[in-house]
């Protein structure tokens, strides 16, 4: 009963944020519905994701984009890098959720349930944004997202395998922003 009334009240909170915010990025002015509607039209040719996923996850990447500065595409793209859209997805490695939070690292700053899609945008988003501030570029931030800033700046073979995620993550940027 009480995750439903959690739900409820998350969703309660995107639909009275998209009816006061306005905002200009990467999917053109409007309210937070108006972005979120097109981001998941886009999200469905670019990535063929399913029409429930889309339209249920677009709202909160919009949201969390305006919350953090961030653009909206970038953060689609590092979800379909990480999950392809898949909100109980967990790697080898321990990363949870659609946006791969490793919970070992981030517990104490991501409360909550990273399953949970709001909850685990929010977070992936807070450390991209904190990794983008740290490296100066986003390029390089999104590198420290995928192999960690200490294996990048210590490991070869790890920058490398940054760099590499980092392009990938660019080329799905690319790709939805085509297909909007």
């Amino acid at each position: 009963m009480q995750t439903a009334k959690n739900h409820h009240l998350k969703i309660l909170s995107v639909l009275l944020t998209a009816s006061i915010l306005t905002g200009c990025s990467s999917l053109g002015g409007g309210s937070v519905a108006k972005r979120a509607s097109k981001l998941s039209t886009g999200i469905q040719k670019a990535y063929a994701v399913n029409p429930e996923t889309a339209n249920r996850v677009s709202p909160y990447i919009v949201q969390t984009a305006d919350q953090y500065a961030v653009d909206p595409l970038l953060l689609a793209a590092v979800i379909r890098q990480e999950s392809t859209f898949r909100p109980y997805v967990t790697s080898p490695a321990g990363a949870v959720g659609l946006t791969q939070v490793m919970p070992r690292y981030w517990q104490t700053t991501c409360q909550g349930d990273l399953y949970d899609e709001l909850t685990n945008i929010n977070c992936g988003t807070y450390i991209l944004t904190k990794y983008k501030n740290s490296a100066g570029s986003m390029p390089k931030a999104l590198a420290y997202y995928n192999v960690g800033p200490t294996a990048y700046n210590t490991n070869r073979k790890m920058k490398k395998q940054g760099k590499r995620y980092a392009k990938q993550v660019k080329q799905h940027q690319k790709n939805l922003k085509s297909a909007l």
